[in-house]
């Protein structure tokens, strides 16, 4: 279901140099393999015979009964539709090497050899094994290497991967060599491999778990691919060393699981993966494209194995999918990213002040998204060693204006140094309604847009008067809804919100709070950061409650941060983000509920790009924005009709 595939690191219990028990254990183990619904599945580095036999490997006993146990694993897959890599040795020509045997539905694919054979420290691989580098032959019949029961040719070397039925491409390497400056992953990626199975056999010394998680999250990324690492559990020799069973599976740049126990034996690693993750983003990034070119001798040596059979695709259970994909879970986490953010933006606003030498001009509402502007403008007042007074902070009360908005507006320039200036918008509305001919009982947005629109005015003007610059208050996700007035609050001369969406804006402003950036302005943050998100262009409830609430009209913000993640990030077709969405939020909102929103989300974001082609410079901070200069080049008159069939 929309191209998700189960994948494992299998680490079973084993004997040392005992293959018939090792192949009962792996073959055990493919039968957990179905009931969990696995497609891709990697066995550590020499998992047949274990990694720790020594000069054993020299012994005639030993080879000829892992080629038996191999044969057994082989028909043991008939009818598995997951696609295994089982690590065993390989006499060819002669030589011995280190191999991993690639098996789909009782056929062998292919046997990718070890490249790197370390001889350092503790190890002593060129003792007992050839590398693929000095291989004679790039193919082999099973006869030659022992396997009875069926005989016909399968290619042999580090240059293979397996395209399975025209759906996914896998690659394999082993241990060493994702320890190498030049990986044989790299190559198999830039021909078109999607996924990198790695069978390894990595003893564990101190703070060795750590680098090697940032090795496979480097590799994973650097090549725009999945990566499966299976290593070699507890149960190897202990003579001089500890083997940790240590898997990782990573999915470009982030770990989507690892085991958790510091010495492991005898489990199964899950997690979900997304090829079509990396592929959006290989399509997206013209340096993978260029590496392509660059390496094209090398990468023209590699070779494909087609196959008709398919591996099984999975229902995505385990698909890690978070209700705010722009914030970090973790406290800790989301305060450190709420830091950097508040610095980018602060930086970028430092720069243009120092190049205009203006002073920052701010329309303050005492809503989220004027108050982080309002804080980012006074920081980089401070940085640069500028008065507070410099801050022109503007107050424009007008029909909806309540007072908890007002008073927080007010009370917060006063803290952070500045000076408040209040200019009353009423009168000059009621004019400007009256001269377009307005009736005094009309609130559609005319109405609310003259507000707004009278605002913009107001901050130019005075920004003019005082040598100004007006600071733009709105984010990522009014720009991806049009949710801004043109010409109104849809302009500024900087924008230091524009790549920052909703619900991050919000923590944004908490964390100033929790952190006590600026001293003496913890509590008023914390109610801003409590009050519902509305424009306040309507007139209050006879208690002076706030009637308009943005989200009852366009939909919860969670929701919209969420679509934009996944539609523009991804460029997931709606189907699957509504699937992804329903996960996210089953106990939050109903299927029609997101279905309703998303409708929304669609229609306002292709109708509303006029919005975008011209807004202000800002600042990004993240892996989406909306600059029709940088990241979305989208004309404006297209239709989103086939989206909306999609849904």
């Amino acid at each position: 279901m929309f191209n998700f595939y189960r994948a494992a690191a299998v680490v079973p219990d084993m004997k040392i140099a005992d293959p018939e028990y090792n192949a009962g254990k792996i073959i055990e183990r493919l039968g957990d393999l179905k009931d969990l619904g696995v497609g891709i599945a990697a066995f550590p580095e020499l998992a047949v015979t274990g990694y720790t036999c020594q000069d054993l490997f020299y012994q005639k006993v030993l080879l000829d009964r892992s080629g038996k146990a191999l044969s057994d694993i082989i028909t043991a897959t008939e009818g598995l539709m997951c696609l295994i890599a089982v690590g065993a040795p390989v006499l060819i020509g002669g030589r011995l090497y280190n191999g991993a045997f690639i098996i789909l539905n009782g056929r062998l694919l292919g046997i990718n050899i070890k490249t790197m054979l370390p001889q350092y420290g503790e190890f002593y691989e060129k003792r007992w094994f050839s590398s693929a580098a000095e291989l004679s032959s790039f193919e082999v019949s099973l006869s030659e290497i022992g396997i009875s029961g069926r005989d016909y040719i399968v290619p042999v070397g580090n240059d293979i991967i397996y395209d399975i039925g025209g759906k996914i491409k896998i690659g394999c390497e082993i241990c060493e060599d994702a320890w190498s400056s030049v990986k044989p992953s790299a190559f198999q990626c830039l021909k078109g491999a999607e996924v990198i199975l790695n069978l390894s056999a990595s003893n564990e010394t101190i703070a060795k778990r750590e680098y090697r998680k940032g090795l496979i999250k480097q590799i994973s990324a650097d090549n725009i691919c999945e990566y499966i690492y299976a290593s070699s559990g507890s149960m190897e020799s202990t003579s001089d060393l500890i083997f940790s069973g240590h898997s990782i599976i990573a999915e470009n740049g982030t770990v989507l699981n690892e085991n958790k126990d510091f010495i492991a034996n005898d489990y199964i690693l899950v997690a979900d993966i997304d090829p079509d993750k990396i592929r959006h983003d290989r399509m997206q990034n013209n340096t993978f494209a260029d590496s392509c070119d660059c390496w094209r001798a090398e990468t023209e040596m590699i070779r494909t194995v087609h196959t008709s059979d398919l591996i099984d695709e999975c229902d995505g259970r385990y698909i890690s999918v978070k209700q705010s994909p722009f914030i970090p879970n973790s406290k800790s986490k989301r305060e450190i990213r709420c830091r950097e953010i508040f610095d980018m933006q602060v930086g970028g606003l430092m720069r243009r002040l120092s190049v205009t030498g203006a002073k920052p001009c701010v329309g303050v509402s005492g809503g989220l998204d004027s108050t982080l502007a309002l804080l980012v403008s006074a920081m980089a007042l401070k940085r640069m060693n500028r008065s507070p007074k410099d801050l022109l902070a503007i107050t424009m009360p007008a029909y909806g204006t309540t007072d908890r908005t007002r008073s927080n507006a007010e009370k917060l320039i006063e803290a952070l140094g500045a000076d408040p200036v209040t200019i009353d918008i009423k009168n000059a509305c009621d004019i400007h309604l009256k001269d377009i001919g307005l009736d005094p009982d009309d609130r559609s947005v005319a109405y609310e847009n003259a507000q707004a629109r009278e605002r913009m005015q107001i901050l130019m003007d005075y920004a003019n008067k005082e040598n100004g610059l007006v600071v733009g208050t709105g984010d990522l996700s009014e720009l991806a809804l049009g949710w801004c007035t043109y010409n109104g609050d849809h302009m500024s001369m900087y924008g230091v919100n524009a790549s920052i969406p909703k619900t991050l804006v919000r923590w944004m402003v908490q964390t100033c709070a929790d952190l006590s950036i600026f001293p003496g302005t913890e509590d008023i943050l914390r109610d801003i950061a409590d009050t519902p998100i509305s424009p306040e262009l309507l007139p209050p409830d006879k208690d002076g409650n706030m009637t308009q609430k943005t989200e009852d009209k366009i939909g919860p913000y969670e929701l919209h941060d969420f679509f934009i993640y996944n539609t523009v990030r991804y460029g997931f077709e709606p189907s699957k983000v509504l699937f992804l969405a329903g996960k996210a939020f089953k106990d939050i909102y109903s299927e029609e509920e997101i279905k309703k929103w998303f409708e929304v989300f669609i229609k306002r974001f292709f109708s509303q790009q006029f919005k975008r082609n011209c807004m202000p410079d800002g600042v990004k901070v993240g892996s989406v924005s909306f600059s029709p200069r940088g990241d979305l080049r989208m004309p404006a008159d297209a239709y989103g009709s086939i989206w909306l069939k999609d849904i």
